[in-house]
C-alpha cells in the first residue's frame, strides 16, 4: 500500500524545472527533496504505518474507488472444519462449511414457472429465507402431528399393500435360493455314505496342493544326539592330521576305528540317555501312584468296570454344572431361612436325585419329614425315593401324623403287591376316612361283585352326593332294587341328569321302552326345576353314548325332548343339519336317524330335508328303509323329482323292475311332461332290453315332451342298437328343432366318421362350429378328424382358430399341447405349455401335464409349483399320485390317490388310476375296496372314464366293468 509520502517525492520530480539541470550543472550537489533524512525531520509518522489493514477495508473506497481481494488479503484456503471470522455467529454457521452449504442451499432454490406445481407449489420453500418464528414452530409441529395421525389411520392398509406387492413380485421373480427349496428340503434325506460319496470340486492346483500330507515326525535315537554333542564346539587351529592327508585319506577309514567314538570324547561334557529313561519312568510312577490306596496298596481304578463307572457319574439333567451348585446354594439358602417350607424340601431332593446322588436326595427328603410332619407332598416325594420296605415304613409313619390323608392311604395301597394286603390297607383308610369317594372306588374296584355290592350300599350312606357311587350300585343290582337305588339317588342328588338317563336306559334294557320318554321328559321337568340348566350339547353328547352303549329308545328320547331348546324358529333347519352330520361324523346313526326323523316332523313339505334323510338311508341304512322313507317323501312332496327317481332306482337295482315302474307310473301322474322321468323309464327299459317299450316312450316323450335331451336319448338308442339310418333320420329332425345343441352335432358326425365319411363328418362339425362356436368338444373332435386323416397343419389351424373364439380355455390349450407331442415336436408343445400356463395359470389340467412334459429331474419341481398355484385340483392331485407312483413311493402314492378321490370322487380318471395302482402293488381287498368306492361314488366325468362309458358298444356296462376298462386302458408310461 502507498503512503502519501511516497507519492509526493513523483509529484515534485515531476514538476522539477528545467534549470535544475542546470544548477546540477554549476557545480552545486542535486539533493532529493524526498530523502528519507528530510522526511523523518519534517514529518511525523503516521501510528498505523506497518500495521495490518482492518478487517474488510478497501483502499479508496470512500473515494469511490472498487475494491478487489487477492490471496494475500484473505490468506490460504480454509478447510471446512475452520470456524468464521465472526466470534458471534448462531449455531449452524460457526464454520466456513456451514456457511457455504447454507449458500449453495439458497442457489439451488428455484423459483421459475417450470418448478411450479398447481396442487404442491413449488418444489422448494418461498419463505425458507425469511425468519422462523415461534408461531412458524407451533405450526409446523400442528403439520407433523397431523400427518403422523393421517400415516397412522393408512399404515394398517400400506403395509397390506406393499406386502401383497412384494409377495407378488416374489412369485413373479423368485430367488435362486427359492428355486432350490425342493432340493434343499430333500436334503434331509441324504445318508452319510452319500454325502461322503458326493465327489469334490475340481481343483487347478498341483496333486500335492490338493492332496496337503500330515508332516511326519519319525523319533530319533538317543545315538544320534550323543554323536552330534561335538558339533558345537570351536576349533580354532588345524588338525595335524588334516593337514597331512587333506581331510581325505583318514589313517582310519570308515570313522568307526576313532581313538575316541560316540559320547565319549573329551571335552563334550557326558550325557548317559540310559538315565534320562530311567528318570522318564520314575515320574510316571510317581504320578500313577498319587492314585493308589495307600493303605491297602490295590489301585482304586477298576480296568473292567472303570467305563461303567464312568457311564454312571455322567448326570441325567441337561443343565450346567454351574447351573446346579447355583441352585443348590439357593434351596439351602431357602431351606435355612424357612426350615418349615415343604417346597424347598422337595424340590432340593428332586435336584439331587436328577444329577445322581439318590442318597442324598433321600437323607434331605427325611430331614424334610422331621421338619415338616404335616406336609402330605413331604411324606409322598419321601415314600417315592425310597426303596420297596422302606417307603412302606415311610408311609406308615406318615399315616401316624396325617391319619386323614386320602393321597398316603393309596400311596400305601400302591405299595402293597398282594390284592388282601391293598384291601386291608384301603378298608383300615375307610375305617379313618369315611367320605372319600375315592377310596370307596378304589376299594370296590379290588371287589367281586357281590361284595362290591355290599361296599357300595356303604359307600352311598356315607357318600350320598356321589353320583358315580349311586350308579355303579344300580349296575350290580337286580331291576326292582336298581329302581329303588335310582329313586333314591335322585332324592339325595337331584340336580345331576346321569341319573335319570341311567334310569330310562334301565326301563329300556328291561323292555319297558314306554317308560322311556316319560322318564326323560320328567328329567327335563326336574331339572328345570331345581334351577339346571338345560345344556343341548351336552344332552346330545349323552344321547351319543347311549346309541354307542345301544340304547337307542333312550337315545331318541333324549333327541326329542332337547332338539328344540335354546334355537330361534328360523334356525332350526340349518342347525339339526349340522347336527345330525355331526352326530355322523361321531359314529351315532340313531341320533342322526332321530334328528332327520324330528326335522321331517316340522318341516314335512321341504324337499331339501328329505334328500337329506334319503341320502342319510342310502349311505347307512338298509334299501327297506330308504324306500320306507321315500315313500314318505312321495305322499309329501310329489313335484319332487329325484325323491321318484331315488325310489324307482331302489326298486330296480334290487331287482323289481315292475316295482320300478309302478312308482315311475305314479311320477308321471304328480308330474306330467317331466323330463327326467321320461329318461328314468326310458333308461329302466333299454337297460332290461325292452327296447321296443323304450323307443314307444320315446316316441311319445319326443311328441307331448319334446327337449333337446329326449331327442338326444332317442338317436343314441337307435345308434346303440346299430338303426344307423333311424339314428341320421333323427339327428337330423332333432337339428331342426335345436340347432344350438352342440351334443346333437357331436353325435351326427361321430355317426359319419363310424361310417367312414371323413367328408360329412368334417361337414357335420364345420356346421356345428357355425351354430355353436363355444362348444370346446367340437373343436377337439374336428381337430382330432383332421390328425387322423394326415393334415396335421390343418388340425393345428383349426386349434388356433378356436383359442382366438374362445380365450383363456384350458382344454384347447391342452388339445394343442398333445397334438405337437403326438407328433413329435416336443420343443414345440413346450413352448406351447408355457403359453398356456401363462394364460391360464389356474388351469389344473395344464399343469397335470406339465408335470410330465418335463424330464423326470425336473418333474419334483414342477410338482411343487402346480401344487402352490392348484392347491386342491384334483387333476393336479392325480399328477403328483402318478408321480410318486412312477417313482416307486407305493405308500405316499396310495395317500394321494386317496386324497385325490376324497376331494373329487366324480373324476372317473381317478377311480381308473387308483384301481390300475391297486392291480400292481394292492392286495385283492384293497382292490375291492376301490372298485366298491368308485360303484358308490357314481363317477361321471374325465377325458379316459367318458372315452369307455360313452363308446356305443359300452352302453349296457355297469360302473364296474368301466373301471376294469379304464384300467385296461392306462399305461405306465409316466
Amino acid at each position: 500500500m502507498a503512503s502519501a509520502t511516497a507519492k509526493q517525492p513523483a509529484k515534485t520530480g515531476g514538476k522539477t524545472p528545467a534549470g535544475g539541470a542546470g544548477g546540477a550543472a554549476n557545480g552545486a550537489p542535486a539533493m532529493p527533496l524526498a530523502s528519507p533524512l528530510m522526511g523523518g525531520l519534517t514529518k511525523k509518522k503516521k501510528p498505523f504505518l506497518g500495521m495490518p489493514a482492518p478487517l474488510g477495508y478497501v483502499p479508496g473506497l470512500g473515494r469511490g474507488a472498487t475494491g478487489f481481494t487477492t490471496r494475500s488479503d484473505i490468506g490460504p484456503a480454509r478447510d471446512a472444519n475452520d470456524p468464521v471470522d465472526d466470534r458471534h455467529a448462531p449455531p449452524g454457521k460457526r464454520t466456513v462449511g456451514d456457511q457455504m452449504k447454507k449458500n449453495q442451499e439458497d442457489e439451488e432454490e428455484d423459483l421459475n414457472d417450470t418448478n411450479y406445481d398447481e396442487f404442491n407449489g413449488y418444489a422448494g420453500s418461498l419463505f425458507s429465507s425469511g425468519p422462523y418464528e415461534k408461531d412458524d414452530e407451533e405450526a409446523d409441529a400442528i403439520y407433523a402431528a397431523l400427518d403422523k395421525r393421517m400415516d397412522e389411520r393408512r399404515k394398517e392398509r400400506r403395509e397390506l399393500r406393499e406386502k401383497d406387492e412384494i409377495e407378488k413380485y416374489r412369485m413373479e421373480r423368485p430367488k435362486i435360493q427359492q428355486q432350490f427349496s425342493d432340493l434343499k428340503r430333500k436334503l434331509s434325506e441324504v445318508t452319510e455314505d452319500e454325502w461322503l460319496s458326493i465327489p469334490e470340486v475340481g481343483d487347478a492346483r498341483n496333486k500335492r496342493q490338493r492332496n496337503p500330507r500330515y508332516e511326519k515326525l519319525t523319533p530319533v535315537p538317543d545315538s544320534f544326539f550323543a554323536k552330534h554333542l561335538q558339533t558345537g564346539e570351536n576349533h580354532t587351529s588345524v588338525d595335524p592330521l588334516q593337514a597331512q592327508f587333506g581331510g581325505l585319506n583318514t589313517p582310519f577309514p570308515g570313522g568307526l576305528n576313532t581313538p575316541y567314538p560316540g559320547g565319549m570324547t573329551p571335552g563334550a561334557g557326558e550325557l548317559d540317555m540310559r538315565k534320562i529313561g530311567q528318570a522318564r519312568n520314575t515320574l510316571m510312577d510317581m504320578r500313577l501312584s498319587q492314585v493308589s490306596d495307600s493303605v491297602s496298596g490295590q489301585t482304586v481304578v477298576d480296568p473292567k468296570g472303570y467305563l461303567t463307572d464312568l457311564n454312571s457319574m455322567i448326570p441325567t439333567h441337561g443343565g450346567d454344572i454351574s447351573d446346579i451348585k447355583k441352585a443348590r446354594l439357593l434351596l439351602k439358602s431357602v431351606r435355612e431361612t424357612n426350615p418349615h417350607h415343604p417346597p424347598a424340601w422337595i424340590a432340593s431332593a428332586r435336584l439331587e436325585e436328577v444329577t445322581g446322588k439318590l442318597q442324598v436326595a433321600r437323607n434331605l427328603i427325611m430331614k424334610g419329614t422331621e421338619m415338616c410332619p404335616k406336609s402330605e407332598d413331604v411324606w409322598l416325594e419321601a415314600a417315592r425315593l425310597q426303596p420297596g420296605d422302606t417307603a412302606k415304613a415311610v408311609v406308615a409313619q406318615a399315616v401316624r401324623h396325617l391319619p386323614q390323608s386320602v393321597r398316603i392311604y393309596i400311596r400305601a395301597a400302591e405299595l402293597e403287591t398282594d390284592i388282601r394286603a391293598k384291601k386291608r390297607v384301603l378298608r383300615k383308610a375307610l375305617e379313618n376316612v369315611s367320605k372319600s369317594v375315592r377310596l370307596w372306588k378304589t376299594a370296590v374296584e379290588l371287589e367281586e361283585p357281590e361284595d362290591a355290592r355290599i361296599m357300595l350300599s356303604r359307600a352311598v350312606e356315607c357318600c350320598p352326593t356321589s353320583v358315580e357311587l349311586w350308579l355303579a350300585l344300580a349296575r350290580l343290582e337286580t331291576y326292582e332294587n336298581a329302581r329303588r337305588v335310582l329313586n333314591k339317588a335322585r332324592e339325595n342328588i337331584p340336580t345331576d341328569r346321569h341319573i335319570w338317563i341311567t334310569a330310562a336306559k334301565l326301563e329300556e334294557a328291561n323292555g319297558n321302552t314306554q317308560m322311556v320318554e316319560k322318564i326323560i321328559d320328567r328329567a327335563i321337568t326336574s331339572l328345570r326345576a331345581n334351577g339346571v340348566e338345560i345344556n343341548r350339547e351336552q344332552w346330545i353328547q349323552d344321547a351319543e353314548e347311549c346309541d354307542k352303549a345301544g340304547s337307542v329308545a333312550t337315545c331318541q328320547a333324549v333327541i326329542r325332548a332337547v332338539i328344540g331348546i335354546g334355537i330361534e324358529e328360523e334356525d332350526c333347519k340349518h342347525t339339526w343339519m349340522e347336527d345330525a352330520d355331526s352326530c355322523v361324523s361321531h359314529g351315532a346313526l340313531e341320533c342322526a336317524r332321530a334328528i332327520y326323523a324330528h326335522a321331517l316332523q316340522v318341516f314335512p313339505s321341504k324337499k331339501s330335508v328329505w334328500l337329506r334323510a334319503a341320502y342319510f338311508e342310502k349311505n347307512n341304512g338298509t334299501r327297506e328303509s330308504l324306500e320306507a322313507l321315500l315313500q314318505r317323501a312321495v305322499a309329501h312332496c310329489p313335484k319332487a323329482e329325484v325323491l321318484w327317481l331315488m325310489g324307482a332306482k331302489s326298486k330296480w337295482l334290487a331287482g323289481d323292475v315292475p316295482a320300478a315302474r309302478s312308482i315311475l307310473a305314479l311320477a308321471f301322474q304328480a308330474n306330467p311332461n317331466s323330463e327326467e322321468i321320461w329318461l328314468a323309464a326310458v333308461k329302466l327299459e333299454s337297460e332290461n332290453n325292452e327296447y321296443e317299450r323304450a323307443r314307444r316312450l320315446l316316441a311319445k316323450a319326443r311328441s307331448s315332451a319334446p327337449t333337446a335331451r329326449v331327442f338326444m336319448k332317442s338317436v343314441k338308442l337307435e345308434w346303440v342298437l346299430g338303426n344307423i339310418e333311424a339314428a341320421q333320420e333323427l339327428c337330423t329332425e332333432a337339428l331342426k328343432h335345436y340347432e344350438d345343441f352342440p351334443k346333437l352335432w357331436m353325435m351326427r358326425g361321430q355317426i359319419e366318421e363310424q361310417s367312414e365319411s371323413i367328408d360329412k363328418a368334417r361337414e357335420a362339425y364345420n356346421q356345428g362350429l357355425k351354430k355353436c362356436p363355444h362348444s370346446m368338444s367340437l373343436w377337439v373332435l374336428l381337430s382330432r378328424l383332421e390328425e387322423r386323416v394326415g393334415q396335421l397343419t390343418r388340425a393345428r389351424a383349426i386349434l388356433e382358430k378356436s383359442r382366438l373364439k374362445n380365450p383363456q380355455s384350458p382344454e384347447l390349450w391342452l388339445e394343442s399341447v398333445r397334438l405337437e407331442y403326438r407328433a413329435g415336436l416336443k420343443n414345440i408343445a413346450n413352448t406351447l405349455m408355457a403359453k398356456a400356463l401363462q394364460e391360464c395359470p389356474n388351469s389344473g389340467i395344464l399343469w397335470a401335464e406339465a408335470v410330465f412334459l418335463e424330464a423326470r429331474p425336473q418333474r419334483k419341481t414342477k410338482s411343487v409349483d402346480a401344487l402352490k398355484k392348484c392347491e386342491h385340483d384334483p387333476h393336479v392331485l392325480l399328477a403328483v399320485a402318478k408321480l410318486f407312483w412312477s417313482e416307486r413311493k407305493i405308500t405316499k402314492a396310495r395317500e394321494w390317490f386317496l386324497r385325490t378321490v376324497k376331494i373329487e370322487p366324480d373324476l372317473g380318471d381317478t377311480w381308473g388310476f387308483f384301481y390300475k395302482f391297486e392291480l400292481q402293488h394292492g392286495t385283492e381287498e384293497q382292490q375291492q375296496e376301490v372298485k366298491k368306492r368308485c360303484e358308490n361314488a357314481e363317477p361321471r366325468h374325465g377325458e379316459l372314464w367318458c372315452a369307455e362309458s360313452k363308446h356305443i358298444l359300452n352302453w349296457q356296462k355297469n360302473i364296474g366293468e368301466i373301471l376294469v376298462l379304464v384300467a385296461s386302458k392306462i399305461k405306465n408310461t409316466f
